[in-house]
């Protein structure tokens, strides 16, 4: 664990609301760029997050002092970031829903400063592209990318959050990625009706 992560549950194990505060303000970025890649909405990942950091204090209320100075604060946040969305995926099959905001009104509005594929885009086009081919991909493949490349999680991070061992989110990865290129590599119109 890190200098910063060790001083963060430190903080959390000691005075639980200002340890919360820090924490929310520590990973609110990470998680609302999971929950946008993976949801492709704006809307849905305000409205996933919030879900997501109250489920965490919920938790950390029943928590031990020592067991919230052993968290490993990133991948326990993104744990529950895709338990609520994949919830979501549940209750939204069940009771389908009108769609909200399209992705290309919302790109810019939330801005994700870590480095990913986004970030290579060189063209409003491309970047259209990418987030179209990252929302084709299958979810079980979608969020192991989500998680490495665009939050720069490691791969035992990915495992854990993923409740699998580290060679399978790296297979997920790999198997992701693959996935992606070929969509970005076939015609835009084939993203179009993969999407559709």
């Amino acid at each position: 664990m890190d200098d910063k992560a060790e001083q963060l549950t430190d903080l959390l194990a000691a005075h639980l609301e200002a340890g919360f505060t820090e924490l929310v303000r520590v990973h609110a970025g990470a998680v609302h760029a999971f929950l946008y890649r993976v949801s492709g909405s704006f809307a849905e990942a305000d409205d996933l997050g919030q879900d997501t950091f109250l489920r965490a204090y919920t938790a950390l209320q029943d928590y031990s002092p020592a067991r919230r100075r052993e968290l490993r604060p990133r991948a326990w946040l993104m744990t529950i970031a895709a338990n609520v969305w994949r919830n979501h995926v549940r209750t939204r099959k069940r009771r389908p829903a009108t769609a909200g905001l399209p992705v290309e009104e919302t790109m810019d509005v939330w801005p994700d400063h870590s480095p990913g594929p986004e970030e290579r885009a060189a063209t409003t086009e491309d970047r259209s592209r990418l987030v179209t081919a990252l929302s084709a991909l299958p979810e079980h493949h979608r969020i192991p990318v989500v998680l490495h490349h665009v939050i720069g999680m490691s791969y035992s991070e990915v495992a854990e959050v993923q409740g699998c061992a580290v060679g399978t989110a790296k297979a997920q990865v790999s198997r992701g990625l693959a996935g992606l290129r070929r969509l970005l590599e076939s015609e835009p119109t084939a993203l179009k009706e993969v999407t559709m």
